[in-house]
């Protein structure tokens, strides 16, 4: 197979190059700029462009696939020439479902827990020795990437609701079809792209159509529109389990998860990750795995990057960051901290960095999102607001849409170190909370500092 990228640099399509490689596949690929962690990858394999551009003479008839980035432009003179040549142009989930018509395919969507929901599944297979494949959104403890495409039976998909490619605009998960699906809930997200909450609703119609016939839907019963989306949209060709927070208790902040009278201390916590820990358990089971393997594979779990990561502690204070920057995200990132450890002081700093979180008419569904915290700032640079040709966020319409009493909202990262340099971190935690890196401020260094670590 010859395979040819557009856009070879992006994060998980330079993944992608790297497993079909490895697969034995001939690869080569353009990009306009590529960064680290990326560029060491490609370099390493061999698979760096020799020279940063497009170059349409790479476009030639022979090659079986192409495979087009969402960096690419339409207007790109590869995807042009390959169009002229009439060859098969993929976007990335496209390619992925060719790779797997043979497999079972497990997919995991959701407006929010799909890569941690994908991490676990994957960690549990894993530990239990089966041979599998996946595409996953974040690095993994025990994996050397995040894509890998072999001749398993097996390909665990985490399956994002963002539009394919530039030439392919239907969401990336309404092109794997699987046997085995999970719906993690729904809150509205993506808003530059789905600009009403209706149209957002309307993918995981389609989604839920896309299962294969003979296949199971494992959704959230606790989310109520997803509940309602599921109850409206039934299917006589599949299964449905609905899941829910499962069976534990927490004792000096450590949680103990029992599932089919087998126990387990866990190395995560929250009700977010105690839900998707049950999604995964029904996915594994559905794949022949019984429960005292799974609640031992998942006790040592310790979760995807960034998904509540320790960043420093001791006896006194804790450190964590995590991705959250949607509302839902956030609410329930907050929600589990408090909830593990509610004697102490949490102090949450969010930093609102995405299109949709920057936008004035999206402040209203943060509404309640922060109440959990003791004491709680929301960052957000004027450069990322210049990046993104947004206009300026008024700091009185985010005051207004968390409705949170005593709010600090900084815009300046000086300013908001100095906020956090003045508070006392004897008997608290600290929850960083970004998609981001705070505008360049140095929050490892201050998490190391208030903990002597």
């Amino acid at each position: 197979m010859k395979v040819h990228f557009i856009a070879i640099g992006g994060s998980v399509m330079h993944q992608l190059a790297l497993a079909l490689s490895k697969k034995g596949y001939q690869v080569t690929g353009s990009d306009d700029e590529i960064f680290e962690p990326a560029q060491g990858n490609l370099q390493k394999e061999g698979l760096l462009p020799a020279a940063f551009g497009w170059f349409p003479e790479k476009i030639t008839a022979n090659l079986d696939a192409v495979i087009l980035g969402m960096h690419a432009k339409q207007d790109n003179p590869e995807l042009q020439k390959a169009r002229e040549l009439g060859l098969k142009i993929y976007s990335f989930p496209e390619y992925i479902y060719q790779e797997s018509r043979e497999k079972t395919r497990v997919v995991v969507g959701g407006s929010h827990g799909k890569t941690t929901t994908t991490s676990m599944i994957m960690h549990a297979l894993k530990k239990a020795g089966k041979d599998f494949d996946y595409l996953v959104g974040a690095r993994l403890e025990g994996f050397d990437q995040s894509v890998q495409v072999t001749h398993a039976p097996i390909i665990v998909c985490e399956g994002d609701e963002y539009p394919a490619s530039v030439i392919e605009k239907r969401p990336k998960f309404h092109f794997l079809f699987p046997h085995i699906a999970i719906l993690t809930g729904i809150a509205w997200d993506h808003i530059n792209v789905f600009p009403t909450f209706d149209f957002y609703l309307e993918q995981f119609t389609i989604f839920i159509q896309k299962i294969e016939p003979g296949g199971i839907l494992i959704y959230n019963e606790t989310d109520p529109v997803l509940k309602k989306l599921v109850m409206q949209n039934k299917r006589s060709d599949i299964r449905y389990q609905p899941y829910q927070v499962p069976f534990h208790t927490i004792s000096n902040g450590k949680t103990t998860l029992t599932i089919d009278d087998q126990t387990g201390v866990l190395q995560v916590f929250g009700n977010h990750n105690l839900l998707n820990l049950h999604a995964a358990w029904y996915v594994c089971r559905e794949l022949g795995m019984n429960a005292a393997t799974f609640v031992k594979a998942i006790s040592s779990f310790t979760g995807a990057a960034k998904r509540l990561e320790l960043l420093a502690s001791n006896d006194t204070t804790i450190v964590y960051r995590d991705f959250a920057h949607a509302p839902s995200k956030v609410k329930a990132t907050i929600d589990a901290v408090k909830q593990q450890f509610p004697n102490r002081t949490l102090v949450g700093v969010l930093e609102l960095h995405t299109y949709s979180s920057l936008n004035e008419q999206f402040m209203n569904e943060y509404k309640g999102a922060m109440d959990k915290a003791d004491k709680a700032a929301v960052f957000y640079s004027r450069h990322a607001l210049e990046l993104k040709r947004m206009p300026d966020l008024p700091a009185e319409k985010v005051l207004a849409g968390f409705g949170k009493p005593g709010l600090k909202v900084v815009n300046d990262k000086e300013e908001l170190l100095q906020w956090l340099q003045q508070l006392n971190f004897k008997n608290a935690c600290l929850l960083l909370m970004s998609s981001g890196n705070y505008d360049g401020a140095d929050m490892l260094t201050f998490a190391q500092q208030i903990t002597g670590k």
